[in-house]
């Protein structure tokens, strides 16, 4: 794996964790950290991927300044990275240790699960500086009501961890001290499943979700035959049947 300027990856055992590591900028989102985050995610060898952010930051969104820095890997644009990430076929969490506001809050909405910390604080802030998050709209408007999206992205008023959590922003909020426990505990209960299951039917959830009703339910039959035909299934149930733990393949 590459060595990288704005990230740490750590790889070993079924939870990979990767880290946004400028935390005197407040991890900053460039072309270059998105680079990094896109090659990163492929390399990993893990089922499964936590992203966090180094210091007392998630991330505060875009980097201007970080424009021309050169990094580990290729830049790359949020279009890249998130639909990477879609297509990734491995479960992302966000522990989100701290303020995810801006591109950094598009971020962390592009990642499969969240687990936040009671104090972070989350906000699409651009219009304070006359602009609008264009690029994160995607990820918002798919995970959150529309009134709710436009009030925060009208007013940059920013959300607590309880109130991101009651509106769908994140799957649930914790106590900074129970942070890292509970998303791990998370990352390891999934970490357990089928990877060949979560890789289609992660896929299947997203490629689906803009699709009208009737060819929705149509391409997820598909999928689901291609589910059935996994070994993976085939070993599931068996194991089931036979009251023992299933032993995955990943295929």
């Amino acid at each position: 794996m590459a060595a990288y300027a704005t990230i740490v990856v750590e790889d070993t055992g079924p939870v990979a964790r990767v880290t946004l590591n400028l935390p005197d900028k407040r991890n900053p989102i460039s072309p270059v950290m998105c680079g990094e985050l896109l090659d990163a995610f492929k390399s990993v060898q893990a089922n499964v991927i936590v992203l966090t952010g180094a210091g007392k930051v998630f991330s505060a969104g875009g980097d201007l300044a970080g424009m021309q820095a050169q990094g580990g890997a290729p830049p790359a644009t949020l279009v890249d990275l998130f639909t990477a990430m879609h297509d990734l076929g491995k479960p992302i969490i966000a522990m989100v240790n701290g303020h995810a506001l801006a591109g950094g809050l598009g971020l962390m909405v592009a990642c499969d699960l969240v687990i936040a910390s009671d104090a972070a604080q989350f906000g699409t802030t651009e219009i304070a500086v006359g602009l609008w998050p264009m690029m994160i709209t995607a990820e918002l408007a798919r995970s959150v009501g529309r009134k709710q999206v436009l009030e925060m992205m009208l007013t940059g008023k920013k959300l607590s961890a309880t109130e991101a959590a009651a509106c769908g922003l994140v799957n649930r909020a914790v106590p900074a001290d129970q942070l890292e426990a509970a998303t791990i505990e998370l990352a390891t209960e999934i970490a357990g499943r089928s990877p060949a299951a979560i890789r289609l039917g992660l896929r299947a959830f997203y490629r689906s979700q803009d699709m009208e009703h009737e060819p929705q339910l149509r391409y997820l039959q598909g999928e689901l035959g291609r589910v059935l035909a996994l070994e993976d299934a085939k070993e599931g149930i068996a194991a089931f049947l036979q009251k023992r733990a299933p032993v995955w393949k990943g295929k």
